[in-house]
């Protein structure tokens, strides 16, 4: 299974309460911060809901 590398680009403030709550299950917290995860079809959705705020790479 391939990894990605996500990194929190653009705050949340002001964002929907469902974007927010995909950031966070992503392991983002601040705006800079980064996490590694597995490339589920779970982690799409979330990533693909919220890819205006991140910034991602294949690892």
């Amino acid at each position: 299974m391939s990894k990605l590398k996500l990194t929190l680009v653009r705050s949340t403030a002001g964002r929907l309460k469902n974007h927010k709550a995909c950031v966070r299950g992503l392991g983002l917290r601040k705006t800079h911060s980064t996490s590694v995860v597995e490339a589920t079809p779970e982690n799409l959705g979330m990533v693909r809901k919220v890819s205006y705020l991140l910034k991602v790479e294949e690892v």
